[in-house]
């Protein structure tokens, strides 16, 4: 049998918006349009969203006969349905999208109305619009996504920045369609970004100048330091200790919340996933090898007849390592700089987040936020995913199908 054309479509074309809300149940829109199919009408779109158990069906039709017979057959689906039904008549499919799309993902906990008002009212007296919200989590975050329209990406992200700050939530401004799409490289960086401690500090408290180093390491993540010089004065403490002690700090460390999870999911997605340290290989490799992550670069302890000189072997992994390290892997993978992002929460990160097609700093210092693409400032790792559109429904489906227990929102849910 063969198909009939499809009706040409002009700004003349009549048509009807029709509308139903009321409580969702099974078979409301097949029940709409097995009541529609013999008017003979053409759909033109669809959109259906159900929030808390109520229902919004919209739908575009191109009646096949009289407007008013289509009218007719809706109501009465609502009538028998006992849901409200909007029907207006117009002429023409919707106007095209403008160009300047953006994804905007605005993240909170709690996410207050009075944030997602700023949001709304930024991108509107931006001369944007605002065309579909959808939320990506509820727990233990929530994050909405909107797609955007008419936008300047680096203007809007700049506006938007300033409301994250005032409004204290995370937001993110990205390029939507293809480029927030396919396989991407995800480089972090290790102590307090993927683990909770500084691994040169639980190294310290052995050798007992752990309040010394700890003075030091701050000075060096603000920025106020030399990375590479605090580096070597930082390690020089360490002479004498026992190299045993490595394997003490390797159980020692305690992963971000979210991190098993973020790692698991970008792998499934077939992302390369990448660490970069300014700490010490002997503890960054095997977390990678235990979460099967691809790359690990870090620096490397000088070890002689089992026990610490307070040296380090080759060049320094500082801020410039970070970044050509990032380069190298993208490189490796034959992605582009535009599809890599970056993780980090010190002004060593900074070439790195600068580098990346998306820089993220993470519970990071005041300088690396005002200076990266976009922040996550809650306590869990895996809210990264939410800033690439993944929502926390697709995360725990892929668990529940690997039979990898999902965690519960109130604990570490790594």
């Amino acid at each position: 049998m063969t198909p009939e054309p499809a009706l040409p479509l002009t700004t003349d074309t009549p048509n009807l918006l029709v509308t139903l809300t009321g409580e969702d149940r099974p078979g409301v829109t097949s029940a709409l349009f097995d009541a529609v199919a013999p008017t003979g009408s053409v759909v033109l779109d669809l959109e259906q969203v159900v929030v808390r158990g109520q229902l919004t069906l919209a739908v575009l039709l191109a009646p096949g006969g009289y407007i008013s017979d289509l009218r007719d057959v809706v109501e009465g689906v609502g009538e028998r349905l006992d849901l409200v039904v909007s029907v207006v008549e117009g002429r023409g499919d919707n106007r095209s999208r403008r160009t300047g799309r953006a994804a905007v993902v605005v993240l909170g906990a709690p996410l207050r109305a009075t944030a997602v008002a700023s949001v709304s009212r930024s991108v509107a007296a931006h001369g944007a619009n605002i065309d579909r919200i959808r939320r990506l989590s509820r727990y233990p975050v929530t994050t909405l996504e909107l797609d955007v329209s008419g936008a300047d990406l680096p203007s809007l992200r700049r506006e938007l920045s300033l409301v994250a700050s005032q409004q204290q939530v995370d937001i993110a401004v990205s390029p939507p369609g293809l480029a927030r799409r396919g396989r991407r490289l995800v480089v972090m960086d290790v102590d307090s970004t993927l683990i909770q401690d500084e691994v040169i500090e639980l190294l310290a408290r052995h050798a007992g100048r752990e309040s010394e180093v700890a003075a030091v390491t701050e000075r060096a993540m603000a920025g106020e330091l030399d990375f590479a010089e605090s580096l070597h004065a930082r390690v020089a403490t360490l002479a004498g200790l026992d190299a045993g002690v490595l394997d003490e700090v390797r159980r020692a460390v305690r992963l971000t919340p979210g991190a098993r999870t973020l790692v698991r999911t970008l792998k499934r997605l077939g992302f390369t996933v990448a660490l970069v340290s300014g700490g010490f290989i002997e503890i960054v490799q095997p977390i990678a090898d235990e979460l099967a992550i691809d790359h690990a670069r870090a620096n490397r302890l000088e070890i002689v007849e089992g026990v610490l000189t307070g040296r380090v072997l080759g060049d320094v992994v500082d801020r410039q390592g970070k970044a050509t390290a990032l380069r190298e892997f993208a490189a490796a993978a034959g992605l582009p700089l535009a599809r890599t992002v970056a993780i980090g929460d010190g002004a060593n990160d900074l070439d790195m987040l600068a580098t990346a097609g998306l820089g993220i700093a993470f519970n990071a210092k005041p300088v690396v936020r005002e200076q990266a693409d976009t922040a996550v400032n809650v306590p869990y790792l895996d809210a990264v995913l939410h800033l690439l559109g993944i929502t926390r429904e697709e995360i725990e489906e892929a668990d529940d199908a690997d039979g990898t227990p999902t965690p519960a929102p109130a604990v570490d849910h790594g």
